[in-house]
Order: C-alpha cells, then structure tokens, then sequence
C-alpha cells in the first residue's frame, strides 16, 4: 500500500512538473526596430548607389512587416512585391532567387500554390545561425538578382548582431 502511494506520489509530481514546463513562456529571437531600420538603409544605399529606385520591407520573425520604405521615384507596386518576396523568404528560410530555381522543376511547381510566395529574387531570410528571425524583401532593380544584391548589402549592415 506504501508503496502504490509513493508511485502515486511520484506521478503527479512528474505530471505538475511537466504541465509547468509547458506553460513556460517561448523565448524566441527577433528583428528589433533599430535592426529592421539598418537594413532598409543598407538596402537602400546600395541600390541608390546602382542606380535603382527600390522599395525595402522587413518582416519580423511571424511573417509580419517590422518596417518598410518605399524609396524615392519607386512605383507603387514595389512595396506589395517586396513584401511577398520577404515572405518567400521567411516562409521557406532560403532566398527567393533559390526558391526560384527550386520551382523551376516542375516536381516543385506545387510550391507556387502557397499564398503570397513569389518565385523571383530579392528576399532574403535574417538569420542567426540556421534560425531563421525575419526576411528583408527589395523590389524595384531590373531584375530579383539586382534586388537580392541590395538586400544582402542591407543584412550585411547588421552581420555583427546576427552572431
């Protein structure tokens, strides 16, 4: 009998340790404001130093918009496309340029149905290590490559604090 209360006993010390585990709150890394802001300027001196009139958004670690700018001379459509092309890029925690290519097999094609992803470059994933933290998104260069220059220019601006 001693012994079942001890089992017991024992059981629900585990079970209220576990439970109390679980309501620990989630500690997660994110894209601060000062951070979301250095980017866009990275960004956007680079294709201002180019020649290209871009748009610049920044995502935050949820898929949402931290900050965004859209830039001098830009068109209006710019900042919708940077946003999705920073989305591809938190969603799939790779670029959109090698989202591109990846759904350019057609085994892949399936991809495309995900809302708001877009197979062209200019997003990239914010890092620190493998995790994923936010995506900077550039629309408004001749061509996602161009686009992907700038917002790697951007991150670099913040490289020190992604370690």
């Amino acid at each position: 009998m001693f012994k079942r209360q001890i089992l017991a006993a024992t059981a629900l010390i585990m079970a209220s340790m576990a439970s109390a585990s679980a309501q620990a709150p989630l500690i997660e890394k994110n894209v601060s404001m000062k951070m979301a802001l250095s980017i866009i300027e990275g960004a956007l001196a680079q294709c201002t130093k180019d020649g290209y009139k871009v748009s610049v958004v920044i995502l935050d670690n949820a898929g949402l918009v931290r900050a965004s700018v859209r830039g001098d001379g830009s068109n209006p459509h710019t900042m919708e496309f940077a946003r999705r092309k920073a989305y591809t890029a938190r969603t799939r925690g790779q670029t959109s340029l090698e989202f591109m290519k990846l759904t350019s097999n057609p085994a892949n094609a399936y991809l495309l149905q995900i809302p708001d992803v877009v197979a062209v470059g200019g997003g990239v994933p914010i890092k620190i290590d493998n995790v994923t933290i936010g995506a900077v998104g550039v629309s408004g260069a001749p061509g996602g490559e161009k686009d992907e220059v700038c917002a790697n220019a951007g991150i670099a601006t913040v490289a020190g604090q992604l370690k």
